[in-house]
């Protein structure tokens, strides 16, 4: 039968599945390889949403600002600290969710704090979100009398969601890529992924997508790399995959 390969650009851009036509790839299941040491399988992602606070201040002239300046700076702290301080990428793991900053800039009279929020549980992803804006609410309801209107913005859009869901339905998918790496003398390692693949987006638009070991180490950061030895290990898992589909239709 026909196996197609397609390319795009990851999802860390932001816009990597996002265009892609489904329709035309013209395939049953497809499989990403974007997952790291040699064995995984990933059918389990976070469900993510972005988060963009901004926080509204007043500046006078700071030897007679008493009871009238208010620090914008200041009320994202403020904000900040109000997370679950347990609730963060570096005490996080397995299924666990959290909240993450990943920027923060401004001055006295607006800052912007932009957080990511992830979750494997969809009932706990909408708590996440729901926290968020009562935390806004709190804010604006307490400094209201004083600013006159909204001190904070809180906007939050949904970014991708957990493939489980579209993958479980046809779970075949997921036993022919780890039968592929039991032949090969591949352990399997099936686990959730602590974050996404383009798999997600895929999966939605009625490609499942499960996602499979490319070999690389330390992502996001200067040290991250990728032995020649798991690039092919990966290619080998991806030939037997192929081999095993053929001898089953």
């Amino acid at each position: 039968g026909k196996i197609r390969v397609g390319f795009t650009p990851d999802e860390e851009i932001g816009r990597g599945a996002h265009k892609f036509d489904v329709e035309q790839f013209g395939c049953e299941w497809a499989y990403t390889m974007d997952g790291s040491q040699i064995g995984e399988l990933e059918y389990e992602n976070f469900n993510a949403a972005g988060a963009k606070i901004i926080f509204k201040g007043k500046s006078v002239h700071p030897g007679y600002a008493k009871g009238k300046m208010i620090n914008s700076m200041l009320l994202a702290n403020q904000f900040i600290s109000k997370l679950p301080k347990n609730e963060i990428p570096e005490k996080t793991k397995g299924y666990e969710g959290f909240f993450h900053v990943v920027g923060i800039s401004g001055s006295i009279e607006e800052t912007v704090v932009e957080l990511i929020i992830r979750d494997h549980s969809a009932k706990k992803f909408k708590e996440r979100k729901e926290f968020i804006h009562e935390l806004a609410n709190k804010f604006n309801k307490k400094w209201k009398k004083q600013f006159g209107e909204e001190i904070v913005i809180a906007e939050v859009k949904d970014q991708y969601y957990n493939m489980k869901d579209k993958v479980k339905p046809v779970f075949h998918i997921v036993e022919i890529a780890e039968k592929a790496m039991k032949e090969l003398g591949i352990k399997p390692l099936i686990k959730p992924i602590r974050g996404g693949t383009d798999g997600c987006q895929l999966s939605y638009k009625g490609l499942p997508c499960p996602n499979i070991f490319a070999g690389g180490h330390n992502f996001h950061g200067k040290y991250e790399y990728v032995p020649v030895e798991s690039m092919i290990k990966a290619t080998e898992v991806i030939v037997k995959i192929a081999e095993i589909t053929a001898a089953t239709k």
